[in-house]
């Protein structure tokens, strides 16, 4: 598993990623995407999800995140970003050293 990335996106946008090394699966809604996350976690040391579909999939990717691995991250998508990446890293960072690291507080 060690050195293991891969995006699941929602459309040509995860493509980009292969070209950084990343395997990159297509997932046309949260449901798909939820079952992709499930079956890759035991491959991959590292796994980006587009944060389109990373907001609908909140609680799994929030299960993973008291494991070592893999970590999951939720990256903008082709079309841009959302803004959960920023929020979940930030509310993630808070939870962990008790403070905001983004620098991004009054955006909330």
């Amino acid at each position: 598993m060690k050195g293991k990335m891969a995006i699941i996106g929602d459309g040509d946008g995860a493509l980009v990623f292969s070209a950084a090394g990343a395997d990159a699966y297509a997932a046309e809604d949260g449901a798909a995407a939820k079952r992709l996350l499930k079956e890759l976690a035991g491959r991959y040391a590292v796994i980006f999800v587009t944060d389109v579909l990373a907001a609908q999939m909140e609680e799994e990717i929030a299960a993973y995140a008291m494991q070592p691995y893999p970590i999951v991250l939720a990256v903008p998508s082709a079309r841009g970003s959302s803004g959960y990446g920023a929020q979940l890293l930030r509310r993630q960072s808070e939870r962990a050293l008790g403070m905001d690291i983004t620098g991004t507080e009054g955006e909330r």
